[in-house]
């Protein structure tokens, strides 16, 4: 007969408990795995959702699917570190980590890594050539352009009488509904107004690839005309619900406008939680945009037209008094811009149209870096055939150009006297943004001379 030995008994039960310890360290272990596995292949899918839900909630509300998909991601990490023997010295942890930590588990809130880019300029700087930048990046991007030319078409005059301040929130709030694919906002400035969300009439249109590829494109109808036809593509009136389900699907989103005029009106915008906004300045020589402006708008530039050929400029007319106030808006929101705020603390850039001009790829690839986008193929490849044209290829509204010829194109265009005259009423703009005065017009036309100063703005 076997006696009975205490002492092993116990060494047998202490070894059960630890075997039992270790399996289900593991199985914790296990399944810790294949949850992280699981949500991050489901990460696109959860984005995409949250995304939809956003459309149906109130603007302030805070879209919190990411912070539970990130914070779970960072909780089963932190757990499967501890799980695993790893341990962490607590001595040597700083405030400023477990405040990144802490972060990292509640704060998060911007949906699925998504970028937002919102372009700001006046006409006649080369905005559309340096919207199509972010035009061109591929099947990842929502471009829209000018989407705002309806808001000013339908409440200029009336904003005129308020001075404007009415049109700047119009503007701000139709912006946040276009970055959260929103329609919506924006169908209510479209005449005719569209019927079923279905409009022929969205203006630009066939300017933003997203909204003329296959997914967007229904079918023609007879007889109804779109002004603004897509040209890759034959379609018929722009289904807005299906526009919207395109912009759900892509990665980035970007709109190019020239009707915002200042850039603390966007603070609301640029603090919304579910939007992650990087803010573009595009700004130009005043003298240049003024040449620019009498070719492209010829019909509206007849008295300046006439000041150039007589030599005699009143500085007191309306149409001088334009011009300035043009000038004050434009430096003004640059000044706010260049100022860092909080609230645009490393979400704003100023770019010259002039250094674009003559260094396209470097410039661009600075924008997407600001942005924190991937510089496509696509996009590159885009600027290395568009920047090199004939002058045959170059009209007043084309996005081909030969970029170093047209930085300082306007010199030979604009007569001296019409020169001086922005020079006086546009001075501190240009003196902010580093452009040199010329004194007569030998020296404007000399093309050896350089008109810009070298200049880091951010």
């Amino acid at each position: 007969m076997t006696s009975y030995d205490p002492k092993n008994s116990t060494v047998e039960l202490t070894l059960q408990r630890e075997d039992l310890r270790m399996k289900t360290k593991y199985a914790i272990v296990f399944i810790c795995i294949v949850a992280l596995v699981i949500i991050e292949k489901e990460s696109n899918i959860l984005s995409r959702v949250s995304d939809r839900l956003i459309q149906r909630q109130i603007p302030q509300q805070q879209d919190f699917s990411n912070i539970t998909q990130k914070g779970s991601l960072m909780a089963l990490k932190m757990l499967l570190s501890r799980l695993s023997g790893t341990k962490r010295d607590n001595s040597n942890f700083s405030e400023e980590e477990e405040e990144e930590e802490l972060d990292d588990l509640g704060t998060y809130s911007y949906a699925g890594g998504r970028k937002h880019v919102l372009l700001l300029a006046t006409t006649r700087t080369g905005s559309s050539f340096v919207g199509e930048f972010f035009n061109q990046h591929g099947e990842n991007m929502f471009y829209l352009f000018e989407p705002l030319w309806h808001v000013e078409r339908m409440l200029t005059p009336a904003a005129e009488a308020n001075n404007g301040t009415v049109l700047s929130g119009i503007y701000r709030d139709v912006l946040q509904g276009l970055f959260l694919c929103d329609f919506s906002p924006l169908e209510k400035f479209i005449s005719p107004p569209p019927q079923d969300h279905v409009t022929p009439s969205l203006f630009r249109r066939e300017s933003s690839l997203s909204l003329c590829e296959e997914r967007v494109c229904s079918p023609v109808i007879r007889d109804v005309f779109e002004r603004y036809h897509c040209k890759s593509r034959r379609c018929g009136p722009l289904n807005l619900t299906l526009a919207s389900e395109s912009c759900l699907s892509k990665q980035h989103h970007a709109i190019k406008t020239v009707r915002v005029h200042q850039l603390d009106t966007l603070q609301p915008l640029v603090e919304d939680p579910r939007l992650d906004i990087k803010v573009i300045q595009l700004v130009r020589d005043p003298r240049a945009i003024l040449a620019s402006r009498m070719v492209a708008f010829s019909s509206k530039y007849h008295t300046w037209k006439a000041w150039a050929q007589n030599g005699q400029v009143p500085e007191d007319d309306e149409e001088v008094k334009r011009l300035k106030g043009n000038c004050d808006h434009i430096r003004m929101s640059a000044e706010v811009g260049l100022s860092q705020p909080h609230w645009l603390r490393n979400r704003y850039m100023l770019v010259r149209y002039e250094d674009i001009a003559l260094y396209p790829m470097q410039k661009a690839e600075e924008m997407y870096k600001f942005a924190g986008i991937p510089f496509s193929s696509l996009a590159r490849e885009w600027i290395l055939r568009n920047t090199q044209t004939t002058q045959k290829a170059s009209g007043i509204y084309s996005t081909q150009k030969n970029s170093s010829q047209q930085a300082e194109k306007w010199r030979f265009t604009i007569p001296f006297t019409l020169a001086q005259v922005v020079q006086r009423v546009c001075g501190p703009t240009m003196k902010l943004f580093g452009y040199r005065f010329v004194n007569d017009e030998t020296t404007l036309t000399n093309k050896s001379i350089s008109l810009l100063e070298d200049r880091l703005f951010n």
